[in-house]
């Protein structure tokens, strides 16, 4: 099967078995072929993640940031040192703060929950990457 494109509709929940689940309602876009897709089928769901901005350390790579004490002042988030001395520059790589999302980002085994070929719909349990409107790509 190739990829189809989708557009994220919402999230919500349907009942099966007495149980809620949650599911990511995904609207066909482009292509043809829903009917190759059935519920209960395991497929990677890729797209574009919701953009946060410029972002510092702690939020965008998990720093734990400095003390409380211990005479800080304004430095409870900052990322300490970034390097030593003897190559008088910042080697690339450094893990500092900047832009953070609007990534491609791939979510692997999502099961498909409900299909509906009829209004080309199909719900898969769990949440996909991206805003509500922002196409995503299926593949199985």
């Amino acid at each position: 099967m190739n990829k189809l494109i989708f557009k994220k509709v919402r999230m919500t929940q349907i009942w099966k078995n007495d149980v809620a689940l949650p599911v990511t309602i995904l609207e066909l876009f482009k292509g043809d072929g829903i009917g190759e897709i059935k519920e209960g089928d395991r497929v990677a769901v890729s797209g574009i993640s919701k953009g946060k901005g410029f972002q510092g350390v702690v939020k965008r790579h998990g720093f734990h940031g400095g003390p409380k004490t211990h005479g800080q002042k304004n430095r409870y988030r900052a990322p300490g040192s970034i390097g030593s001395t003897a190559p008088q520059r910042v080697l690339k790589g450094r893990k500092m703060a900047g832009r953070m999302g609007m990534e491609r980002v791939t979510v692997r085994n999502v099961v498909v929950a409900e299909v509906k070929p009829e209004e080309k719909i199909i719900m898969v349990k769990g949440a996909v990457p991206g805003v509500r409107g922002r196409e995503v790509e299926i593949r199985k």
